[in-house]
This record gives C-alpha cells, sequence and structure tokens, in this order.
C-alpha cells in the first residue's frame, strides 16, 4: 500500500493509542461499523467477521466504487475481514474461539439475536471473563420499543428532535444528517475505552448497551433546556437558534450562493450591523412578529448587495461567526478542511487510490493513521483460522461446507 498524504501513514515503529487491543467486530451497517473504525484509526486490531458471500449489507449500497460501496470504503479501513457463518455450529465455535481470544466484542444486530445465536455476552463471558461487549442498537436492551426496527428518522422523531429542522408554520422536515447513527458510533467508541479502563481496576469485562436513539438524546443538550427548564417547545424557523432570528441564519448572496451568520453575542450582532451598514438593527437583536419578519426581508437584501467571497471576506476580517455555505465538493478543497486533513486517501488493490475522511481527534504522542484500506470480503479468513491452528486442508473444508 502507498499514500501520498502527510501524516496519514504513522511513522515506521509508531504506536498507536490502542496498539494491542483485540476488537471482534460483528457489525453491519454504519454505526457499529464506524465505531470500530474509529478504534482501528488509533491503533486497535479490528477482525471484522462476515456473512459468506454477501457480508455486510453495507457493502451494496449505492453509490458503487469498482466492486464495493462508497458508504462501506468510508467506514471499514484498518480492519482485516473473515467471512463465517454464525447459524452453523461450526462457524459459532470458531466465533467462541476468536472472543476468547479478544478484548472487545461490537455487535450492531437487534437485541436477543446473539443471545438466540450462542453468542451473547452471557455465554461469552463464561469464556472470557475480561471481555467487553459493545452491542449498539436502535432502542437499546430493554423498554418497550426495544425490538422495533427503526432507522436514524425514527430516532429522531421519537425523542423530540425532528421539530427542530423546518420553517416557521411548515412542521418538521427529514434532517441531512445522521445523528443517532453516527452518535451512536461516537458514543460506542467512548463507552468500549471507558469499559477497558474500568477493567484494570475490576479485573472482568462488562456489557455496554449503546442505544442510537440515546446518543442523539446527547444532541439535544442545548433544546432540552427550554422544555426542562422553560415553558418553550423550540421550533425550526422559529426559535432563536433554529432559523427563527436573523442574526443566527443563513442568507443567500449576490452571486446565488450562500453565507451563514451566527452573531447570538450582543457584541458580534453590534459589530455586524456596522460592517453590513444597518446600524439601526443593533437594538433589536432578537426582534418577534412582523418585525421579526421585517428585519430577515432586510437582511436579504443586505446580503444580496455583495457576492459570497466579499462576505465572507468581511466576516472573517472583522472577527464575526460567519462563512460560506459550502456544497461536499468545495468543503473538501477549503483550506481550513485541507489544513486539518479531513481528506485523506488510501490506495486499495481493488478499488484503486480511494478517499477517505479524515481523523477526527488530533494526537501529539499517538496520532491516528491509515495502516490498511477496508478489506475485501473474507480477505484474511485464511490467515485468522491459521492463526487458531487450522490446517489448509481444514480451512479448505470449512469453506466447502459454508462455514466460511
Amino acid at each position: 500500500m502507498t499514500n501520498n498524504d502527510r501524516n496519514t501513514t504513522a511513522p515506521v515503529g509508531a504506536r498507536g493509542a490502542l496498539d494491542g487491543l483485540k476488537v471482534l467486530d460483528a457489525s453491519r451497517l454504519l454505526p457499529a461499523a464506524l465505531c470500530t473504525q474509529l478504534l482501528g484509526d488509533l491503533g486497535a486490531d479490528i477482525l471484522k467477521v462476515e456473512e459468506p458471500g454477501r457480508g455486510d449489507y453495507q457493502r451494496s449500497f449505492p453509490p458503487m466504487g469498482k466492486v464495493d460501496s462508497g458508504t462501506f470504503l468510508l467506514c471499514n479501513r484498518n480492519k482485516r475481514s473473515m467471512t463465517l457463518n454464525l447459524k452453523h455450529e461450526e462457524g459459532k465455535r470458531i466465533f467462541r474461539e476468536l472472543a476468547a481470544q479478544s478484548d472487545v466484542v461490537v455487535e450492531g444486530f437487534r437485541p436477543g439475536v446473539m443471545d438466540r445465536l450462542g453468542l451473547g455476552y452471557e455465554e461469552l463471558k463464561k469464556i472470557n471473563p475480561r471481555l467487553v461487549y459493545c452491542a449498539i442498537s436502535g432502542y437499546g436492551q430493554d423498554g418497550p420499543y426495544q425490538r422495533l426496527a427503526g432507522h436514524d428518522l425514527n430516532y429522531l422523531g421519537v425523542i423530540g428532535a425532528l421539530p427542530l429542522f423546518g420553517k416557521a408554520g411548515e412542521g418538521p422536515m427529514v434532517p441531512g444528517l445522521l445523528a443517532a447513527d453516527i452518535g451512536a458510533s461516537m458514543i460506542g467508541a467512548w463507552g468500549i475505552l471507558a469499559a477497558v479502563l474500568a477493567r484494570q481496576n475490576t479485573g472482568t469485562g462488562q456489557f455496554v448497551d449503546v442505544s442510537m436513539m440515546d446518543a442523539a438524546v446527547a444532541f439535544l443538550t442545548y433544546h432540552a433546556a427550554e422544555p426542562l427548564f422553560g415553558t418553550v417547545e423550540p421550533k425550526g424557523g422559529e426559535y432563536r437558534n433554529t432559523g427563527g432570528a436573523p442574526c443566527y441564519g443563513i442568507f443567500r448572496c449576490q452571486d446565488g450562493h450562500y453565507v451563514t451568520l451566527g452573531a447570538l453575542e450582543e457584541h458580534f450582532w453590534a459589530r455586524f450591523c456596522d460592517i453590513a451598514g444597518v446600524p439601526q438593527l443593533k437594538q433589536d437583536q432578537f426582534p418577534e412578529g412582523e418585525a421579526r419578519e421585517s428585519q430577515f426581508r432586510l437582511m436579504e437584501e443586505v446580503f444580496r448587495q455583495r457576492t459570497r467571497q466579499e462576505w465572507v471576506a468581511l466576516f472573517f476580517a472583522n472577527d464575526i461567526p460567519g462563512g460560506p455555505v459550502n456544497t461536499m465538493h468545495e468543503a473538501f478543497d477549503d483550506p481550513h478542511m485541507r489544513a486539518r486533513q479531513m481528506l485523506l486517501h488510501v490506495d486499495h488493490p481493488v478499488e484503486g487510490r480511494i478517499p477517505q475522511l479524515g481523523f477526527p481527534v488530533k494526537f501529539s504522542g499517538t496520532p491516528a493513521s491509515i495502516n490498511s484500506p477496508p478489506p475485501s470480503l473474507g480477505q484474511h479468513t485464511g490467515d485468522v483460522l491459521s492463526g487458531l491452528g487450522y490446517d489448509a486442508g481444514r480451512i479448505a473444508d470449512l469453506a466447502r461446507n459454508g462455514t466460511t
């Protein structure tokens, strides 16, 4: 593998923050897969166990690369892949052998699935008491919704987040980001590491129950203060930082592009009013009713007087919270995104040179790195089985009988 991106691969001999941590990854789809990738980026050894023939369902989601999905390729680097049929008794036995040698198991099935297979936490901890077992599910392992099917939109609906998205008087809309899914990935990685640290004191592992719904609730930390401590039910297009205040919004410029303005603090708002030539607005930062609509109309006229580039230059030069509304293509070419290395590339033996999102945390002593591209389905099955002591004949038998 070659890689020309600065700091994408760790220096020879460098150790990752999680070097030595062995993770058995039974993930399907994004939340659990991204969780284990975050651990792998920091040096953990991630072995992804996939269904023979089909693999992780996400491999087939468009847009496609040459063989695998772009979404799969963005959340499965720094892993090995083996195929294993967990419905076969031999497959279960091999999974148990691997779990006995692992620090962590991560799975993303509905509650009860791994228990029915005899591979749940209660069974695996008998053979490995130090095992940290993380289950990432939609609604969590208990409660009336635990076995319900769900996706990101459903979880955001249950927790009351959807009314935050939308325009005044138009009702909620579908958000563009997967807050619950990706929130669960990050909360899952945090929970796993906390359990690994706790094991140093207790000597035993534990079960880590991560719910996508619960993870999304963390994103309500600011807005939930209104209904819990006050009387307002914040709604999109009406509440002050959900599009209901002209000082905190998105505006179209002379050239048809857009900018953001986030002048919530009084001093930022006053400075904006001065440079924008509307000093009369300083005293009415959060107008209501018709006054608000009138201020929005005036602001729209003001922003149409300059191009996006001109407004961004003014914001940056005058220390005003504002910036461009980039497309994703523009974002990955943004000078700050480039400086933070949020777009990387890695050479894949089948897909060629592929893009990868950068690391969300930077470490001074144990940097994250891409040490291997996303694996092809079952790429490491033979190596893994050989490491368990299986000879070539037995490995071939397991492939013929559908176990791998």
